[in-house]
């Protein structure tokens, strides 16, 4: 057993686990933050994309104990208080879901992934940078598998929070 401590959703979380749970199954199992969905248990889905030190990371690949001090940010700590963040707003206007169990892993990874080079959804695009066409969309999210097929209206969703 290790004591483990989190910065989750910018609020400090300690507890003491298996050194073999995974970062996945400490968020749900042992903090009940369950918006991050196991699919595969393998890193090829993307259904348990976090933000780890606000890197996108398959939280069910990462041990939680190698992950003491971080900073975790899950798709319930991503709109800030009562306000939803850009892509959530975005996901519903463009219907960008439907069945919804990717959805949590979809707008973790497109959060990270507008932070990680190009136009921020934060910033509204004050870089100067253009915005991500839905080629490099599609690109940069592929890591991200829908089983319901609503990748048209999820790329729109980020293309339209991008711009």
């Amino acid at each position: 057993m290790a004591e483990i401590t989190l910065q989750v959703n910018g609020a400090q979380r300690s507890v003491s686990a298996d050194t073999r749970t995974s970062l996945l199954d400490l968020l749900r199992e042992h903090l009940d933050l369950t918006g991050t969905k196991k699919g595969c248990d393998h890193g090829q889905c993307g259904a348990c994309t976090v933000l780890i030190d606000g890197r996108r990371a398959n939280s069910c690949l990462a041990l939680a104990v190698a992950w003491d001090g971080a900073e975790i940010t899950t798709v319930e700590g991503l709109g800030d208080g009562a306000e939803p963040h850009p892509l959530q707003t975005a996901f519903m206007d463009f219907d960008a879901f439907q069945c919804g169990y990717c959805t949590p892993g979809q707008l973790c990874s497109a959060a990270g992934m507008l932070a990680e080079g190009g136009p921020s959804a934060v910033t509204a695009d004050l870089t100067g940078d253009p915005p991500l066409t839905a080629e490099e969309i599609r690109e940069r999210m592929n890591g991200n598998l829908c089983r319901c097929g609503a990748y048209v209206n999820i790329v729109a969703a980020i293309e339209d929070v991008s711009r």
